[in-house]
């Protein structure tokens, strides 16, 4: 069939050959292709009938082309001239092998498909199979402590510390720190199944192993009066023991992150105090452990943030250079973290991260300026957004605790390394800061604010030696606020300043506010005035605040607030006749310095009349404030009752049953008594000296003090006081009938 074909071909016109040879060829292929395969691919299996067509077509049309050379050498000839890709065209039909490759590759039987993904899930459930037994045997080879283990090691202990059983302690504590964080994938040579096991290897490790690694190591005991910790890594035998005290000191750290009882963490933290020298060898280990002592310095209890304290401070002092900078930055970013919120039951807290925090400080000053210095143009940032801008979320981003403490911070920082050359430049910029806030937005609303940036400029100038001048922003509240005005609300519970930033729209009209107003502008007043007790210039600093409370006891009609204001007058009035008088015996003039600075030191050792009134008045306070803080019972606390007064016959009974225990007096002094009591009911804390003072006022304070009540009788030595008739002793002593109100209280309360 193929020579007929070839005859065929051979026998055809150009033009009938172009018309209609490849249409016969292609019928004559179909019948001859099937009977007929290639000898090349013998090998290979039968496939479907449109592949085998196309394989031949290539050669079978270069043979006609060859063909046309010899019939037409015209047309061959123009082909060679104007086609020479169709005469020298590719005849390996690699296009149709890499199709029928490709076809192969997609067109797979289905149950070949079927039979690969059995396969393959087979493979994946034997591999689980290997791995459960592998966990299994892990788990059964595991060697299960017990208590007489724990004790035979005790005993090893004591007698030879060796490396063996110091790795077989490691293994064990591994194991037991292993079950706290709940990782049974990790594979331990022991197994810790009772929680009395447990405890009872921990405090063993906590106990003997401190003592145990130093005497295998054989280190020298440091004496008692060098600074100098003697490291590990200087023994000879570091190196061999080294992975198993990495080992354990790691066990350490992860067992103080997944402890919860402060009892128990402060013994783990005593212990890991003894372990810092073996933290400084391993840099890895001492980077974990330093994180774990930040956090727990930060939230934890009061003894464990003391002991996290110490372990910072060691570690920091003996190697400041390659980890001083760091704790630092974290010891301020968790500062700022927990003082978010303040309370009376975190305020302590906060003051103890202030203080140590301004300790670790000043360990290193050329470090603490670096931070000290960004820090400080950090919340200088802040404040130009806020006076820029004026909009309510940049006064939120200065106006808040954290921005309150940070200022605070850097105050007692500042004071705390004072003097010192380095930092002395930092104290100009921060008080510009301090005084930014306050003038920021200086309402009435915002009082507490004030005072709390006032307290900070108090600080900083007092132990800094720097005047900055915080009186006028004390005189400006006794200016602006009108303390005669009647309150629109009467409270419950006094303000706490100390715990707030903001004052409530109902606060301001309760009476409570002013009171606690007055009392701090006279704390801040005097705390002031006694960091220039001693200079010779007070006078002249005190002459404005003396016009001013002048100016205020003019105006002013309540009693309580001029009794506090005259005294404080009284107090720097006298403190002023005293620095005059020592001042007028000076041999030497304003120019002499030295001289000055020499006068102003002996004085402060002697003493002033303001400083010696300041340190009596400096313990009460803070006996006041410890009980505010400690969270005795309060009013609010409280279920305030139905107010049920007895009646006059009740009353009767009860005075002819206990009349034996009382003197016999008559029934006109115990109703006098009575109205004395009720007299000297608000002024009962006050001393000996307020209640003179309160004599001496005019008739119109005791009208205004007294908001509207009924006035009492004189009680003065000239005239004695008249009697009543027992008809009208019955009648005060029934009153009136009780009005019971529901209190107004804000959502603040």
């Amino acid at each position: 069939m193929a020579g007929k074909n070839k005859r065929k071909l051979e026998d055809l016109s150009v033009d009938e050959f172009m018309l209609s040879g490849f249409d016969s060829d292609e019928e004559d292929d179909c019948e001859d292709e099937e009977p007929t395969p290639k000898k090349g691919k013998s090998k290979m299996p039968v496939l479907p009938e449109m592949s085998v067509k196309k394989h031949g077509k290539a050669s079978e049309h270069k043979d006609q082309l060859s063909a046309l050379k010899t019939k037409d050498p015209e047309f061959y000839k123009f082909l060679e001239q104007n086609d020479q890709e169709l005469l020298n065209f590719d005849d390996t039909d690699s296009d149709e092998e890499e199709e029928d490759e490709e076809e192969q590759m997609y067109h797979k039987l289905p149950s070949q498909l079927e039979d690969d993904d059995d396969d393959d899930e087979e493979e994946e459930k034997v591999e689980s199979e290997k791995k459960d037994v592998k966990k299994q045997k892990s788990s059964k080879e595991g060697t299960k402590v017990t208590e007489a283990m724990i004790e035979n090691w005790k005993t090893a202990l004591k007698k030879e510390p060796t490396p063996t059983l110091i790795r077989d302690i490691t293994q064990a504590f591994k194991a037991a720190v292993a079950t706290t964080k709940g990782d049974s994938d990790e594979l331990c040579r022991y197994v810790i199944s009772d929680s009395a096991v447990f405890n009872s290897l921990v405090l063993f490790c906590i106990r003997d192993m401190h003592a145990a690694l130093h005497k295998m190591l054989k280190l020298k005991t440091p004496d008692k009066d060098s600074k100098k910790l003697v490291l590990p890594s200087s023994s000879p035998r570091w190196q061999k023991n080294q992975i198993d005290i990495k080992m354990y000191l790691a066990g350490v750290v992860q067992l103080l992150s997944s402890l919860t009882q402060a009892t128990v963490i402060a013994a783990v933290l005593r212990h890991a105090n003894q372990m810092v020298p073996y933290y400084l060898c391993l840099p890895k280990q001492c980077r974990h452990f330093l994180k774990s002592l930040i956090k727990h310095w930060s939230t934890g209890e009061e003894t464990v943030r003391v002991l996290a304290f110490l372990a910072l401070n060691k570690i920091c002092r003996h190697k400041p250079d390659v980890h001083l900078s760091a704790v630092l930055k974290q010891m301020y970013i968790a500062y700022v973290q927990n003082c978010k919120f303040t309370s009376p039951n975190t305020l302590p807290m906060i003051n103890f991260m202030q203080r140590t925090l301004a300790e670790m400080y000043s360990l290193d000053t050329q470090v603490s300026y670096q931070h000290t210095f960004l820090y400080i143009r950090q919340l200088a940032i802040h404040l130009r957004n806020a006076m820029n801008l004026k909009k309510k979320e940049t006064y939120q981003s200065v106006y808040n605790w954290q921005y309150v403490h940070c200022l605070y911070l850097w105050c007692r920082v500042l004071s705390t390394i004072y003097p010192s050359e380095v930092l002395e430049p930092l104290i100009y910029p921060l008080c510009q800061v301090i005084i930014g806030c306050i003038k920021l937005v200086p309402i009435s609303r915002y009082y507490p604010l004030r005072l709390h940036c006032v307290r900070a400029i108090i600080l900083l100038s007092g132990n800094t030696k720097t005047f900055v001048p915080a009186l006028p922003f004390l005189l400006e509240i006794l200016q602006q606020e009108d303390f005669n005005k009647k309150p629109g609300r009467m409270s419950v519970k006094p303000i706490n300043f100390a715990v707030i930033l903001k004052l409530s729209k109902f606060n301001l009209q309760e009476k409570a506010y002013k009171d606690g107003l007055v009392e701090q502008l006279y704390d801040l007043i005097l705390e002031c005035f006694h960091t220039q007790a001693c200079s010779i210039g007070f006078p002249e600093l005190a002459l404005p605040t003396i016009i001013q409370l002048k100016a205020f006891l003019k105006e002013c009609k309540v009693a309580n607030y001029c009794k506090q204001m005259r005294q404080l007058l009284e107090k720097i009035q006298e403190n002023c006749s005293h620095i005059t008088g020592r001042r007028q015996k000076a041999a030497f003039g304003v120019a002499n310095v030295t001289a000055v600075a020499a006068w102003e030191k002996l004085v402060a050792e002697e003493g002033t009349p303001l400083t010696k009134y300041y340190s009596q008045w400096k313990k009460l306070r803070e006996k006041e404030i410890q009980l505010e803080i400690s969270g005795k019972e309060r009013m609010e606390d409280l279920n305030l009752p139905e107010i049920k007064r007895k009646k006059a016959e009740e009353k009767k009974a009860d005075k002819k049953e206990f009349k034996g225990l009382f003197e016999s007096d008559s029934d006109d002094d115990d109703d006098d008594n009575l109205f004395q009591s009720k007299e000297g009911k608000d002024d009962s804390d006050e001393d000996d000296e307020g209640l003179e003072d309160l004599t001496d006022l005019s008739d119109e304070e005791n009208e205004d003090d007294s908001d509207g009540e009924q006035k009492q009788p004189s009680s003065s030595k000239g005239k004695a006081p008249k009697k009543m008739l027992s008809t009208e002793l019955k009648q005060v002593a029934e009153g009136d009938e009780d009005m019971v109100e529901d209190l107004e209280l804000s959502d603040q309360d």
